[in-house]
């Protein structure tokens, strides 16, 4: 895929993505589709209730107009594109379902745990059949020319990852910016690794998802017009797991999405603390909770993930590509 192709798509997705904002934003408003915040969060979130969420409508439509249209056209639209485009929009429409039984019912919680697990497991499950008889079932060892082949164990081994990511990203989306930054960051490092790996349809999704969430950007950053809501980060999460999938790059996720690692982990290690020991580790959990209330702006906190994004993401890249 050349350069130019590349700064295409961008800037398709993009574009698409900041025409539709100004559109769906006043119909969320109008709809009464507001953010509801729990009481237990920051006291400085509560003047965000009532900003329109869902907004992950926006960037996904941008996605897959972006990928299908471009993808028709360079002859790009494969089995890898349609499972990538089946985890997007099934993790998104789980969300969906999420973010309107919130508004529906006033309250930060929708559906349960466990009724959101079985969605992710069935598409998860769904991913694999389309894939399987021609999808290498190893597993890469970063850093090694190891690999382990896990045979007809893969599916388990994909439903958990999709399932962690899915739910690691829906973690991080706390604050301004926070996801649609640090999400953007990792899927271009994968748009490059695919380039690398000449997987240009792995590389047109990548970008699409790039450019469409530094479109909503403008309108999720710091003071937010909207939310992105459990629509877009379960979305994401679920579909940059698929990436890692398809590139065979499974384990290097782990240090290119280190910031949904971490914030996980800050989850997984307070409610341990605290049914262990009755201590807590963290002011508050996920971690960028920790820091606000630690003194920090939105800013700040947002600024510093998004740099940590940059440079495990440079690292991943790097060692794709020379070692």
């Amino acid at each position: 895929m050349k350069l130019a192709t590349t700064l295409t798509i961008l800037a398709l997705a993009f574009i698409v993505t900041v025409i539709l904002a100004p559109i769906i934003i006043p119909l969320l408003r109008r709809l009464k589709f507001g953010q509801s915040i729990r009481e237990e969060g920051p006291k400085s979130h509560m003047k965000k209730a009532g900003t329109p969420t869902m907004g992950g409508i926006i960037f996904l439509i941008a996605i897959i107009l972006t990928t299908v249209g471009v993808g028709s056209y360079l002859d790009l639209f494969t089995t890898q594109t349609i499972v990538l485009l089946l985890v997007l929009v099934g993790f998104g429409l789980i969300g969906l379902l999420d973010d309107s039984l919130k508004v529906v019912f006033k309250r930060n919680l929708g559906l349960t745990s466990l009724q959101k697990l079985i969605g992710q497991i069935v598409i998860a499950v769904l991913a694999y059949f389309l894939l399987h008889g021609s999808f290498d079932t190893s597993i890469a060892i970063p850093f090694t020319d190891w690999t382990i082949d896990l045979g007809i164990f893969y599916v388990a081994f994909l439903i958990f990852w999709l399932v962690g990511f899915s739910n690691a990203v829906n973690l991080t989306d706390g604050i301004d910016g926070l996801v649609a930054g640090t999400a953007s960051i990792a899927f271009a490092a994968f748009g490059v690794i695919a380039l690398f790996q000449e997987q240009a349809d792995i590389a047109l999704f990548s970008f699409a998802v790039t450019g469409a969430l530094l479109g909503f950007l403008l309108f999720n950053a710091n003071p937010a017009k909207v939310f992105m809501g459990d629509t877009g980060s379960l979305a994401l999460g679920g579909a940059l797991a698929m990436v890692s999938v398809l590139e065979k790059a499974e384990f290097l996720l782990l240090l290119i999405g280190l910031v949904f690692v971490i914030e996980t982990l800050s989850v997984i290690l307070q409610v341990g603390s605290f049914k262990l020991r009755k201590k807590r580790i963290f002011k508050m959990s996920p971690i960028h909770h920790h820091f606000e209330l630690s003194g920090w702006s939105e800013w700040k906190v947002v600024l510093v993930f998004w740099s940590t994004a940059l440079a495990v993401a440079l690292i991943g890249v790097l060692s794709e590509a020379f070692l």
